[in-house]
């Protein structure tokens, strides 16, 4: 599925630049708060399409492209979470988003992390899908272990071939997210894996430092545990925390509606 095919016709498609690169971005549009969406690794903007769809009545919904990844630049190096921040700034100020509220998965739970510790006041919430909060001992493991290499013999299938294995990977996720996911890994390089280098950015003091309302959405079967999400708890008074039981990493593209509505409901209430 590409931008510019019917389920995203009456959305707006666009381009600025951002730190020194092109980013592209869906937008659902209308006169409503901004919500900037942001994937994880080997995802894109229009990855969250079926999220954005069940949030687009309540937000307008801006879905950039991170750097390497769908059709935004691929400078040959710059991938650490810093840079995916400055990014971030990138479209927030080109289109003019007055206190967006920032979503991120994953890796771009992380970068939306280090951007609302920046902007302070100026975004109205902060939710945080399953982010790349680990121990600097387990994000040691997954940046020598072979994921990136993994994905080298990926981008190495035909298409037909890699939705092969996607379907049978993941089962359960709908045809239009396989593809989507699909498509969206075989525009990733093998640059875009830096972001795994240590260290990441310390968790702790990130939501220690956000002075926004911030949602923590966590997994029963995700990457940050619910004793994890105890201790972030006890250190920001505007941090909440809501687990989806019997849901993994996920979320975005496995309960694409059920989080929008948990995530409507939620900002309802804190911003």
């Amino acid at each position: 599925m590409k931008y510019d095919e019917p389920s995203a016709a009456k959305w707006e498609s666009g381009v600025c630049k951002a730190n020194s690169i092109e980013m592209r971005y869906l937008r659902t549009g209308g006169d409503k708060p901004s919500l900037v969406a942001l994937h994880g690794l080997m995802g894109s903007g229009p990855c969250l399409s079926p999220l954005a769809r069940s949030l687009e009545d309540d937000f307008d919904v801006v879905m950039p492209d991170a750097r390497e990844h769908g059709r935004s630049s691929a400078p040959s190096k710059g991938y650490l979470y810093r840079q995916h921040a400055y990014d971030v700034l990138g479209p927030v100020k080109a289109l003019e988003l007055n206190k967006p509220v920032l979503l991120g998965h994953s890796m771009s739970g992380m970068t939306a992390a280090v951007v609302a510790s920046q902007l302070g006041p100026a975004i109205l919430g902060v939710v945080l899908v399953d982010p790349t909060f680990i121990s600097p001992e387990w994000q040691l493991k997954v940046y020598e272990s072979d994921i990136a290499e993994e994905h080298r013999q990926f981008l190495e299938m035909t298409k037909s071939d890699a939705l092969v294995e996607a379907r049978l990977r993941h089962h359960t996720r709908s045809a239009e997210i396989i593809e989507l996911m699909t498509d969206a890994r075989l525009q990733t390089s093998l640059n875009a894996f830096e972001v795994l280098k240590p260290p990441n950015p310390d968790y702790c003091e990130l939501i220690c430092s956000i002075g926004a309302p911030t949602l923590l959405i966590i997994a029963s079967n995700g990457v940050v545990s619910v004793d994890a999400a105890a201790e972030l708890l006890s250190l920001n008074p505007l941090l909440r925390s809501e687990l989806i039981p019997d849901a993994g990493h996920g979320l975005p593209y496995d309960k694409p509606e059920f989080l929008g509505e948990i995530i409507k409901c939620l900002l309802r209430r804190e911003t």
